[in-house]
């Protein structure tokens, strides 16, 4: 429980949910984005709507607490810029986005010249996380994370938050997270189309079900995809195009740096980048070869 009142920036599928967790956790947001409807949205009591980034700062007692939660990179910074000459020293600023850890880094050490505080927060938990209780990885100064640690503990499941190490720890622990995320969605995806391919007729929602009562691969993926089943049983209303990319491809660089093989998560990043292609060139090559060397069946396009 905390009774304090902190600022939220960005409002956007996670920063709103966020703000409500707070307020059920018995604490007050004052909250921005800009897009004013997504502030006019949040109508809950102990929420304050703020004018603008100067507005939020001022309507905050010290030490302030902003938790900017906007996409990584330029808009980070923007943030960082805007919220810097209302600030004091003491005051702390966290990154509750997918930045990347060496971005954290030198943001860290830019605002502590200042005497400004900064920590990097891997969050995960999705939609339902953010409302409910998030999976917070913190990196930073010990003391910045004490200060702050009360409202982790209110946004936070049971057991859901810890300072994982200094500046960039946060953001280099959730690259990791999201990294395995992409081989563990890759293997459900890829299971999901053999049994549509198999020779059985199969309810996906059924299996998908089934297997998260006992069995070795049960998880909350499981539990999603059997919701998404539910809703569209053969998924004909969306398309196989995958989004995002940027935290699984920083895995992968950095795991060359290191030496570190990621088979599997470098293969998830491709197909997700094959996903995004509705007939790849690589894919007519490959096909043309076998046809000129073996005289394999092509697929004629319409």
């Amino acid at each position: 429980m905390t009774t304090q009142r902190y600022g939220i920036v960005g409002l956007g599928k996670m920063g709103g949910s966020l703000a409500r967790n707070l307020v059920k956790a018995g604490g007050k947001a004052v909250v921005f984005d800009l897009n004013p409807a997504s502030v006019a949205e949040l109508t809950d009591p102990g929420i304050i709507g703020a004018q603008s980034l100067p507005d939020l700062a001022a309507s905050l007692p010290a030490p302030r607490i902003i938790w900017i939660m906007v996409p990584a990179g330029n808009p980070v910074d923007g943030v960082i810029d805007q919220l810097r000459p209302h600030l004091a020293p003491g005051d702390l600023l966290i990154d509750g986005g997918n930045s990347n850890y060496r971005d954290s880094i030198r943001r860290a050490a830019a605002l502590k010249a200042s005497g400004i505080h900064y920590l990097d927060c891997g969050s995960s938990g999705g939609m339902e996380g953010a409302l409910n209780g998030l999976c917070l990885m913190v990196g930073g100064e010990e003391s910045a994370f004490r200060l702050a640690e009360p409202l982790f503990r209110a946004i936070a499941m049971e057991g859901g938050y810890a300072h994982v190490g200094e500046s960039g720890a946060g953001h280099f622990v959730k690259m990791v997270h999201n990294a395995i995320e992409y081989g563990m969605l890759q293997a459900i995806g890829e299971g999901f189309e053999l049994l549509e391919s198999g020779p059985y007729e199969v309810d996906h929602q059924q299996v998908a079900r089934l297997w998260n009562h006992g069995s070795v691969i049960r998880s909350w993926l499981i539990e999603l995809a059997a919701r998404a089943f539910a809703n569209d049983p053969d998924l004909s209303r969306i398309s196989g195009e995958v989004g995002g990319g940027s935290t699984g491809f920083w895995a992968i660089e950095e795991a060359n740096r290191f030496g570190v093989p990621l088979p599997a998560i470098a293969a998830a990043y491709m197909m997700r980048l094959r996903s995004r292609q509705p007939d790849s060139f690589q894919g007519k090559v490959v096909a043309a070869l076998r046809r000129e060397f073996g005289g394999h069946a092509v697929v004629k396009t319409k």
